[in-house]
């Protein structure tokens, strides 16, 4: 017969002493189911601890991720920010080479040194400056790309500024050369000869006439049609009081037949400042002013150069 174990315990208040008998067998399984509750319940509640704190971490995780993200998505839309305002920049260089370009074209001014003109860049592909693409897309291209548009366009606007240097240098010139054009009438009035041959009022003979004669009253004033500096400021035989004003690039003009001289040789004058009042002096007709443009010692058409 298997033995069984005898338990003893006092049944509440009562003094009197009673008697538990449990088979060895049950009492031993008793103990390891105890035993096994206790090591899973202790398996389960560190189990419970242990994913508490992976939960933890993986919020915190979770958060700096999101944070890394925010961080990340703002600094792609100042990159894209900045790749836009690249073109813009590119466009405005581009601008300013059409500009040129047409200011060469009127002022028939050619580029010097065979000098290249704008240096062609290729644009930002448009996908690239997409603000919805995935952030893992393109985002290294793009920066790539960006620092070959900025030393491009650095390279283009360099170029572009020796360019316009070269042009304002050559503008200088032509705006030299044109303020030292005849260009306008040099009195009011009536013109009563014309440039080229006519009969002569004096001889009646076939001349060449190498001026144009412009009637008025006397003392009318006179005004040099362009810069120039005077060379020549006296009475001189047919054209009586005189005035020659040299205007550099071999453009010379005169005034004859004036009534009173009112500058002086060596003196610089500027186009429309009054250098004469108109006369009759010399071998004339009447009041008025023999106008000459010459052109390298040439005689020419006074009515080319005037606009006004």
């Amino acid at each position: 017969m298997k033995k069984r174990i005898k338990i003893w315990f006092h049944s509440g208040s009562n003094s009197d002493i009673k008697e538990f008998s449990i088979h060895r067998l049950g009492l031993l399984f008793f103990i390891l189911i105890v035993m096994g509750t206790g090591a899973s319940l202790s398996y389960l509640g560190y189990d419970y601890y242990r994913l508490k704190t992976i939960s933890v971490k993986n919020n915190a995780l979770t958060q700096t991720i999101g944070s890394y993200r925010n961080d990340i998505q703002n600094q792609r839309e100042q990159i894209q920010a900045f790749a836009k305002n690249i073109e813009v920049l590119k466009k405005q260089v581009d601008n300013l080479s059409k500009l040129e370009g047409k200011v060469r074209l009127i002022a028939d001014i050619k580029k010097s040194g065979g000098s290249s003109g704008f240096i062609g860049i290729g644009g930002i592909p448009e996908n690239d400056l997409d603000e919805d693409i995935p952030l893992e897309s393109r985002h290294n291209n793009l920066i790539r790309e960006m620092h070959q548009q900025v030393n491009q366009t650095t390279l283009a606007a360099g170029q572009q500024v020796l360019n316009f240097e070269d042009l304002i240098k050559h503008l200088e010139k032509k705006k030299n050369l044109l303020a030292s054009t005849p260009s306008i009438r040099p009195v009011d009035g009536w013109i009563t000869s014309k440039f080229g041959y006519r009969k002569s009022p004096f001889t009646g003979k076939r001349t060449f006439h190498s001026g144009l004669d412009i009637s008025n009253k006397l003392g009318t004033d006179v005004i040099t049609t362009a810069n120039g500096k005077v060379s020549y400021a006296a009475p001189k035989r047919h054209f009586g009081n005189l005035v020659i004003i040299d205007h550099g690039y071999g453009r010379v003009t005169k005034y004859g037949h004036l009534k009173k001289i009112l500058v002086k040789p060596g003196q610089r004058v500027k186009r429309g400042e009054v250098i004469a009042l108109l006369g009759n002096t010399g071998k004339s007709t009447g009041p008025h002013v023999h106008y000459e443009v010459r052109i390298n010692g040439v005689p020419a058409n006074p009515l080319k150069y005037i606009l006004n």
